[in-house]
């Protein structure tokens, strides 16, 4: 669990307790967020584990089931959290997050409105990048969106960062009680320019919006309206490119043995007696790397705009 030290920072602790959340590691393709509970017990292909086991380990651990197969313990960081939260809309993923939060120039303290708040994956890095004196005011319209978001935000120990509150501010505009306050604000809507001349009363001097869109007709509409009261306006795409690095035997003539995936057909060369030299000589082993065939695309448009400051 995420823990609120007003004196050092947001943090973990190092030791899992009754109660605690924890990511529970198979493979990379395969984790999932569980709570700790004594008497509780987790049960996959593995065998079965007893939560009992899990108290008093720390955080990363690798614990044994009763079969004998394993897994592995893993602290609820945001980057974790957010490859296993629910999906009750699209989210944001790491690429996407950590250039938004550089570009925001989101440092601890700041103040940072969010809407909406869909999912949470964003917001849960927004709060650790603020913590431990800043917080985040996140806004969704839909009633049952925002309970479930809290309780995530309960899980994983954010709720002292983080306020959620159900408000539609495409058309009702951000609460007036945040004009001249805000450091930073994060639009994730289906019609940001409708939201942008209450953001920026919102912002302070010289603060920072960006606004996130998968559709290029949307950056376009957003565009024109920043044009009245913003500067700097800047739109950018992330595509993350993945590499699989992996051991691999080589033949003979240094090329990736046949049969392995992706490899191409080699020559062998032939002995005297008509044979084959290729299994004689025991093979060499070499770490290939190359780019994962499931490398994620286009996820949206991020819009970023500085406020103008008045002369």
């Amino acid at each position: 669990m995420l823990i609120f030290d007003p004196e050092k920072k947001t943090s973990f602790k190092r030791l899992i307790s009754h109660g605690d959340l924890v990511i529970v590691y198979e493979r990379h393709d395969n984790m999932k967020a569980v709570k700790v509970s004594e008497g509780s017990v987790l049960q996959n292909r593995f065998g079965v584990f007893k939560h009992s086991d899990w108290i008093g380990k720390p955080f990363g651990s690798k614990v044994f089931s009763n079969k004998g197969g394993f897994v592995y313990l893993l602290a609820p960081t945001p980057e974790l959290w957010t490859l296993v939260l629910s999906h009750r809309t699209q989210i944001l993923y790491i690429a996407d997050i950590s250039f938004v939060i550089m570009y925001l120039e989101i440092v601890p303290g700041c103040i940072v409105l969010e809407s909406g708040t869909g999912s949470g994956s964003l917001t849960t890095s927004l709060a650790r990048a603020v913590a431990p004196t800043g917080h985040v005011y996140t806004f969704d319209f839909h009633e049952q969106r925002a309970a479930s978001a809290r309780e995530d935000f309960d899980k994983t120990g954010l709720s002292s960062l983080i306020t959620v509150d159900v408000r539609d501010i495409q058309g009702q505009g951000f609460p007036d009680k945040f004009s001249g306050l805000v450091d930073a604000i994060f639009l994730d809507l289906p019609q940001p320019w409708l939201a942008i001349p209450s953001a920026g009363k919102m912002l302070k001097q010289d603060g920072i919006l960006c606004s996130f869109s998968p559709c290029i007709e949307q950056v376009q509409c957003t565009s024109e309206t920043l044009r009245s009261n913003f500067t700097d306006i800047r739109t950018f795409e992330v595509l993350l490119r993945t590499y699989e690095v992996r051991d691999v035997k080589m033949d003979c003539q240094g090329l990736e043995e046949v049969g392995s995936p992706g490899s191409l057909p080699c020559k062998r060369k032939q002995c005297s007696n008509g044979g084959s030299s290729v299994g004689n000589i025991s093979s060499p082993s070499t770490v290939l790397a190359r780019p994962s065939s499931e490398a994620r695309g286009h996820t949206g448009y991020l819009t970023f705009a500085r406020l103008k400051c008045l002369s």
